[in-house]
Formats: structure tokens, sequence, C-alpha cells
């Protein structure tokens, strides 16, 4: 679905795209992660979520350039290059692999958020999740791409909120953070962690999603404006994810060190509440299914369009959403604990981003895909950079997640 703009936008009516994209990095296990290594190593791993955000702006600048300037999408592109239908068949299984594994943390997260909350039993709350979700797909499908993007915004600034707020209340050391800019480890545990977090600042349904919403947003808006507005929308909701991450990390740091428990969502929230209140601790829940069900209804619009790009069928989004939801509420029936469940999506998520990755970097710095405003030399070299950094980081992650 197209959304037209008039010439005389101002450049505010053109952002949007990257802020929607970006909620991929406030999932639920984005929010784990930095908790858990702000409590258990304190500040030594605040130049790792710096890092991460500016490979992040990167990559997503690269992937809402390729849907400006061509008018397709990376499973748009990738399925018209993809000659063999066979090959093109095993491309989308996996790509929907990864998919269905980012609904299975995004629906966890929002049904912890619900237990935590209201005592919603996991299952029950992760039909809610989903149950709402549709009704965020169902505003994209009928309403079109700015209505959807102001709801994912709001759902934005309520992540913000809750999971910064503790930070004003138990503020971190600032001599502290200055020195955790610092590049460093402290042993085998930090290194895993360190790959968790850059691991999964990129996921692939992100890229997939960010070249879709842009291919859809700008008809009628001179190609330059575009394009210089694009690069406002990214910097803009990268700096907030990339804040919220950081204040995630701060807030754990500050309040948290050597608290158990903090591995996981509701312990983090546990630990919040006895050492911060219940206040903060009911505002880090309420952010948690902010997280949930923002990132699912993200992550089901970029697996449709993975299905009609690669595969060129279209399912109607609501339709799709029944089915993507199910191994997410099998997995809660089944009683595998939340956290272990969010662990294993990730080690799923960390096979698709090569496959995304790769692709976009190829794809933009060709002439034949982007004409004149294809890479330069540079920015290609420090996409090839970025991406051979978080492939290989993921790698690690397998193995050390695997083996352990």
């Amino acid at each position: 679905m197209t959304f037209g703009a008039p010439k005389t936008a101002r450049r505010g009516w053109l952002i949007g795209p990257a802020l929607v994209a970006g909620v991929a990095y406030l999932d639920p296990g984005n929010v784990a992660t930095n908790m858990s290594a702000g409590a258990e190593f304190g500040y030594l791993l605040v130049w790792v979520v710096v890092l991460g955000n500016a490979m992040a702006w990167l990559i997503q600048y690269l992937s809402a350039k390729l849907g400006v300037v061509s008018g397709r999408s990376l499973a748009q592109t990738l399925g018209e290059r993809i000659r063999s239908p066979w090959s093109r068949r095993l491309f989308w299984l996996q790509a929907e692999l990864v998919a269905m594994a980012t609904d299975v943390a995004e629906v966890i997260g929002g049904a912890v958020a619900l237990w935590i909350l209201f005592d919603v039993p996991l299952v029950w709350g992760g039909v809610v999740t989903g149950a709402v979700s549709m009704a965020l797909l169902a505003v994209q499908s009928r309403g079109g791409a700015r209505p959807f993007e102001g709801v994912i915004v709001a759902l934005m600034a309520v992540i913000a909120i809750g999971f910064v707020a503790g930070v004003f209340v138990g503020p971190p050391s600032e001599a502290a953070v200055a020195e955790g800019l610092v590049p460093r480890f402290a042993g085998s545990e930090s290194v895993l962690l360190a790959a968790s977090i850059l691991g999964a600042t990129v996921m692939p349904h992100a890229i997939y999603a960010h070249s879709a919403l842009t291919r859809d947003r700008f008809d009628g808006v001179p190609l330059p404006r575009v394009m210089r507005a694009t690069r406002w929308d990214v910097t803009i909701a990268l700096a907030i994810a990339g804040t919220v991450n950081l204040a995630i990390l701060l807030l754990g740091a500050a309040n948290l060190p050597g608290v158990p428990g903090t591995d996981s969502l509701e312990g983090a929230y546990a630990a919040l509440r006895d050492s911060l209140g219940a206040i903060v601790a009911t505002l880090f829940a309420v952010g948690l299914l902010a997280s949930g069900l923002a990132s699912t209804s993200v992550g089901a619009y970029a697996g449709s369009e993975i299905m009609s790009g690669l595969l060129r069928i279209r399912v109607p989004l609501l339709a799709r959403r029944l089915v993507t939801i199910v191994p997410a509420l099998a997995i809660l029936a089944a009683g595998v604990d939340p956290t272990r469940a969010l662990v294993l999506s990730q080690v799923v998520l960390s096979f698709g981003i090569p496959f995304a990755l790769v692709p976009l970097v190829w794809f933009t710095a060709q002439r034949r895909t982007l004409g004149s405003l294809r890479n330069r030399w540079w920015t290609t070299a420090l996409g090839a950079a970025a991406s051979a950094f978080l492939i290989a980081l993921n790698v690690v992650l397998l193995v050390m997640t695997l083996g352990g």
C-alpha cells in the first residue's frame, strides 16, 4: 500500500519509517540482554551498546536507501535476482523461520509483561499480545502507513518512558559511564554478553521491514528531499533506540549490581521493585508490554513482505498473524521457561543475519540497483566491515550458546 505525500510537505511529514523499524532494537530480547549486562558487569559494556548503535545506523540507512531509490524492498530485489524457483523457496524458508523466531521472542515478552502486571497466565498473555498486534496490523491494512506509524511511535514513547524513568530515580555514576566507553572485557562471560548485545543489534526483520516501509511512503516527493529526510529519520530513530538501550544497561549497572535473577525479565522486574520501588518496576513492566506489542506487529509486517517479495504470494496480514503466532503459543503452553525460549529464539535469528546483511550491502553498492546514488566506496567498505563483524559475533554467540 502506498502513501502519497504532497510535494509541499515539510520534512517532518517524511519522518516515520525508521521509527517503526527502530522498534526492533527495543524488543524484549534487547531488554533482557542489556539489563543482565548492567547487573552482572556494571558499566563495563557501555561501549558495546554505543558501537552497536553506530553500526545499526549505517545498516538501517542502507536499507532505507534501497527502498527509496529502487522502489523495491530487499525481499523484492532478492525475488527478482534469484532466478531459480527452488532457490527462492529455500531463501524464503530461512527468512520465514527467522520471522517466526522474532515472533516467539516478542510474544513471550508481551506475555511475561501481562503476567507481571496482571497475573495473566502466560498462554493467555500470548493470546492477548497476538490479538492486540492483529488490531495494530488492521490499522496498517485499512488506514495505510501514516496511522500505523503513529501508533508504533506512540508505543515507542511508552517504551522510552518505561525503561528510562528508573535512571532518573537511581542515576548512574557519570565517571563510571565515561570509563565504560573504553573497550575492554572481564572474562569469557563478558565476551558472551557483548556478543549477545552486538550480535542481536541488527535483526534481519528490521532490514526487510525498513526497505518496504520507505518504498511505500514517499510518492510524489522529490528524491533529494526524501534522502535528506531519511537520514534525519534514521538518526532520530537510532538515537532513541540507542538511548533507551543504554538507559536499560545503566539502570542495571547503577542499581542491580550482583543481584541474582536479573538474567530474566521477571527477575529484573522483581529486582527493580526491591531496589527502586513499585512505581519504577511497574513502569518497566509497562515498557516491556509496549515493547512486545510494537515489535511483534512490525515483525509480522516484515514477514508478510518477505513472503510477498520472495514467493510473489501476498497473504493478508491478519491471516498471516493467526498462523505465525501459533509457535509462540505452543512454546508457552508447553511450559518452556520464557527466558530460555528468548535465548533460543536469538540463536535462530543469528542464522538469518548473513542472508539479509550481505545482499543489502551488495545491492546498494551496484549502479544496476541504485544508479548514481549507489554507495560510495567507503560506505560499502564500512557496510561490509560492519556486516562481517556482526556475522562473526553471531557465530561466536551461536557456538558459545550451544556449547554452554
